[in-house]
């Protein structure tokens, strides 16, 4: 959705600052590991006390990451690079071991998206999806600086996402900027001294930390969605310090902004359409209708009688759901095309038609997860952490009338999504970022992977950032509506290519695509 589909519960589980912590990131000669320089050295040179995953008993994640063979680590980097003798923070990463040193390519650092996706669980399966050719590598799980077990943010706040909807009319567009608002006033009174220092900037210095603390020359890197952003900045602020890139679901760095879905209206609207379709197969078990359009004309009376207020629930679980949420709701389940994403679609939206028809409403186990990280503070940090990135990067409109005028304009075409796309954000109230955005000036040798259908990073932009890098090679998914691909989705032509160029480092000679 963010990127933002990847910071849901797992279901897969500005300026002189900027530029004298450019220089500092920029004056590491690209050879040099673990060494650095400009006050970094202490960084650099750190010994890592790799240990134990599970934080006690009761830590079962841990205890998996324990099994699977995965140890992890704290990372010490300095909370301001431009002062390298100040306040430190800890950055926690896992590390999966290559089993075959023989062959062995170096480290492969992960990131699942977000922003502010934790990645400390995923080398297992990475490995998995690698096949033969991840006993070659040390997988590098990392949680980013404020995520996770990193040092953590947490603005304490009374919802877990910022991403709602504006609603159907002003009333709710006016909720909507006090909500925001106070969201932003509280990580503001909570964590104002971090605040400025929570960008991809810093994460990206902190990953060649990372990759001088390993004692690697050079770093491989596997991002999704925001990760493909965050990899992309690491190889324009550390050229030279990178092996194999792998890019999935890329977001094009012009249009990296806290509106992140801004511009994806059309590709949503196609991934609810065929969801629809689907449905309609299967109006005996949802009951939504026995067509597409019947289908999407059910998700227009919900969305209209949220406007009034639904509530879903009994007993101590009880959600109380308006037009702000129902966008969200649908946005999250559209992002995988799979019988089972979809039938849990399916699910969620028969039980919210029931509610907009005054039905008792029973949401499911994954509905009432969805529910409560949208209307309580049950993951503050997640929401916490994610607006921080996204304000600390790229500066927002501060007018909430300039939101307002963008929310109708869009609403015209796009009455269901438009709204949500276009709303307000915590970075209309928050401090200017530090520094500038990352310009890409480098070519980059990586390996862009997109489906045609994504609707979170539109397949657009990862045609745009193959473009923008032209030593880098684009790998199609045609007919999908799925964001991440390469190890989740199971496509083996896709997990096939990206495995054969982790295995030789060799892209392909020219763009290729795999059909669904």
């Amino acid at each position: 959705m963010d990127d933002y589909a990847r910071r849901v519960p797992h279901t897969r589980r500005v300026a002189a600052l900027g530029a004298v912590a450019a220089a500092l990131a920029l004056a590491v000669p690209a050879h040099a590991s673990p060494g650095a320089g400009g006050g970094l050295d202490r960084y650099y040179q750190q010994r890592l006390d790799w240990g134990s995953c599970a934080q006690g008993p009761g830590d079962a994640a841990g205890r998996d990451l324990d099994k699977a063979g995965v140890r992890c680590a704290d990372v010490t980097v300095p909370l301001d690079y431009a002062e390298p003798e100040g306040r430190t923070v800890s950055v926690a990463v896992s590390r999966l071991k290559a089993t075959d040193r023989r062959h062995r390519v170096g480290a492969l650092l992960l990131n699942p998206g977000g922003p502010g996706g934790t990645a400390l669980d995923m080398p297992p399966d990475i490995r998995k999806a690698m096949k033969e050719t991840g006993a070659r590598y040390d997988l590098i799980g990392m949680d980013p600086r404020f995520v996770g077990r990193s040092t953590p943010l947490d603005c304490g706040w009374p919802v877990s996402t910022a991403v709602l909807s504006a609603g159907v009319g002003r009333a709710g567009f006016e909720r909507q900027v006090a909500l925001q608002k106070r969201l932003a006033a509280k990580c503001r009174a909570t964590n104002a001294d971090v605040l400025p220092h929570v960008s991809t900037r810093n994460t990206a210095r902190d990953m060649d930390v990372i990759r001088g603390a390993l004692g690697e020359r050079k770093l491989s890197y596997l991002g999704y969605s925001y990760g493909t952003y965050l990899g992309t900045v690491y190889t324009q602020m550390f050229p030279g310090r990178y092996d194999r890139v792998v890019l999935d679901g890329a977001l094009d760095t012009p249009r990296y902004q806290p509106r992140l879905l801004r511009g994806a209206e059309p590709e949503n609207e196609r991934a609810l359409a065929d969801w629809a379709a689907w449905a309609a197969r299967w109006h005996a078990t949802y009951g939504l209708g026995r067509s597409r359009d019947q289908v999407l004309a059910t998700v227009d009376r919900v969305v209209e009688k949220s406007a009034r207020g639904l509530t879903l629930g009994s007993g101590a679980d009880v959600f109380r759901v308006d037009d702000s949420h129902v966008p969200f709701l649908l946005v999250e389940g559209i992002a995988d095309d799979t019988d089972a994403a979809r039938a849990a679609l399916g699910e969620s939206v028969s039980v919210l038609a029931d509610a907009a028809a005054g039905k008792p409403a029973r949401p499911s186990q994954h509905l009432a997860a969805l529910l409560r990280y949208a209307t309580t503070g049950v993951d503050s940090a997640s929401g916490s952490a994610q607006s921080a990135i996204l304000c600390g990067d790229v500066a927002a409109p501060r007018d909430p009338e300039r939101y307002w005028r963008d929310i109708q304009r869009s609403r015209t075409r796009h009455p269901l999504f438009g709204p949500l796309t276009n709303n307000v954000t915590p970075c209309a109230f928050w401090d200017r970022p530090r520094e500038r955005p990352t310009q890409v000036r480098h070519d980059a040798r990586a390996l862009i992977v997109a489906a045609t259908g994504d609707p979170r990073t539109p397949y657009e932009g990862s045609v745009a950032l193959r473009h923008r890098l032209p030593g880098s090679k684009l790998l199609t998914l045609k007919g999908a509506n799925r964001h991440g691909i390469y190890g989740e989705y199971g496509d083996a032509c896709v997990d096939s290519k990206v495995n054969a160029y982790l295995a030789t480092g060799r892209l392909p000679a020219k763009d290729e695509t795999c059909a669904r």
